[in-house]
């Protein structure tokens, strides 16, 4: 096994690449393929129900309740694996298990049925908890890969990197899906569905293939040292103690987490359910003028985000990371305000062309912001470790919320609009991070 040397153009390649292999899930299961076969599976049914546990609850509550346990589950269990990461030195280890783990799922997302509801629901909650799980040993090699300087360039690339794999593979799956008979489905809504189900498989595979490159060259890690106790369970949960510790010693990166929390709440929030959002609340002229717009529609996304990464990073480096995220928040707060208004499929194409832009930015720059305000430290594993598990409780919360008030008030408008108020609280918190540190 090759060991390259920090900041190699090969192992930047060999992380950055990463995302190009795993970016599939987020795009086709997350954000576009995946919701609208839930729903048709609703339709064909002629339901808006289901009966779980005993109780009924509509379509797009479950889907979020149940992304929001999966994410409670990364939370949980990242501080355990990472702690034993860092102690054994070796979290590629763990990244591949995450990876294969969702890799797995998306195949079995083939057999999704209403019939068999909670088989079903797992196979979906094994994806995520896959994909998150993995990008918590993933995001950690930034610092360990790429010098300071290099953070902000390599962490767009990787974004720009999945952007533009993930939309190759959805092209192909769009393909399948509104010509079924040219890739042998048949003809028909029937067709449509089945080649949906294949198009999970397609995932899975693609996942599985492409991540070996960066398994190939990224190092196994930095090995703590010490000794391994009986209690290396609980190690990871001690590390993220001494994180938080830490934090009262470094102003500036306590404050950025405390914003980032609030923000990325309501940024995960709203990429998880824009589909749901515009399958229910836009008025298509028909079913299949809406799988081919909602799918149009995240094409334009993940099109514009490869422009929104670069831009946001050079945007950074000329007016500085905590400027920039400042204003792609108030954007974010414009967006969700326009999006309770919007009814017609043109409204909803610029709305998500809007959307891309500043999606990939934000998520880029927040992760080599982070990395910019880390202490001179080898134990990145658990810096990121908390960073992950601060994001994923933020997405619980948000997803529960948002469930919530989808459920009580019948309207996924009202739930967009509630989140123009963890958008606005990120704004304040930004503009209370120290703008220089002594390092």
């Amino acid at each position: 096994m090759p060991n390259l040397i920090k900041g190699s153009k090969k192992l930047l390649n060999a992380w950055a690449f990463y995302d190009w292999a795993n970016s599939v899930y987020s795009l086709v299961i997350a954000s576009a393929i995946f919701p609208i076969f839930y729903q048709a599976l609703f339709k064909s049914a002629n339901i808006t129900t289901v009966t779980l546990f005993g109780g009924s609850i509509r379509s797009t509550p479950l889907i979020s309740y149940t992304t929001a346990a999966a994410f409670l589950m990364v939370a949980i269990i990242s501080p355990i694996l990472s702690g034993i990461a860092d102690y054994v030195g070796n979290k590629k280890n763990f990244m591949k298990f995450f990876c294969y783990l969702g890799s797995f799922s998306c195949m079995g997302l083939y057999f999704f049925s209403l019939e068999n509801i909670y088989i079903s629901l797992l196979m979906y909650f094994g994806g995520l908890v896959g994909f998150w799980g993995s990008l918590v040993f993933y995001n950690s090699y930034l610092p360990d890969v790429a010098f300071h300087e290099q953070q902000d360039r390599v962490s767009a690339k990787g974004y720009s990197l999945g952007y533009i794999g993930s939309v190759i593979l959805l092209l192909i799956n769009l393909g399948m899906v509104m010509f079924p008979e040219v890739f042998g489905f048949g003809a028909g809504g029937a067709a449509s569905i089945q080649a949906m189900r294949w198009s999970f498989v397609t995932v899975g595979i693609w996942w599985i293939l492409f991540s070996q490159y960066s398994f190939y060259y990224l190092p196994k890690g930095n090995k703590s040292g010490k000794k391994v106790s009986t209690k290396i369970i609980f190690n990871g949960f001690k590390e993220l103690r001494g994180v938080y510790i830490s934090l009262s010693e470094n102003k500036q990166l306590k404050r950025y987490l405390a914003a980032f929390f609030v923000y990325s709440m309501a940024v995960q929030t709203v990429m998880l359910v824009a589909t749901y959002f515009g399958e229910q609340e836009i008025g298509w002229s028909s079913n299949n003028a809406k799988t081919m717009g909602l799918i149009i529609s995240i094409l334009i996304i993940q099109l514009v985000a490869v422009g929104g990464a670069i831009l946001t990073s050079r945007a950074s480096a000329k007016f500085g990371n905590i400027k920039v995220l400042v204003g792609i928040n108030i954007l974010w707060v414009v967006i969700c305000i326009v999006a309770f208004f919007i009814t017609a499929p043109i409204q909803f194409y610029i709305t998500a062309g809007i959307v891309g832009l500043i999606m990939g930015g934000i998520q880029s720059l927040s992760r080599s912001t982070y990395s910019k305000f880390l202490p001179a430290t080898k134990d990145t594993t658990s810096y990121f470790s908390f960073y992950d598990v601060a994001e994923k409780i933020g997405i619980v919360i948000g997803m529960l919320i948002y469930g919530f008030i989808d459920q009580i008030t019948g309207s996924m408008r009202n739930a967009i609009l509630f989140l123009v108020l963890f958008f606005i609280t990120g704004v304040f918190l930004l503009l209370r991070v120290p703008r220089n540190k002594k390092r």
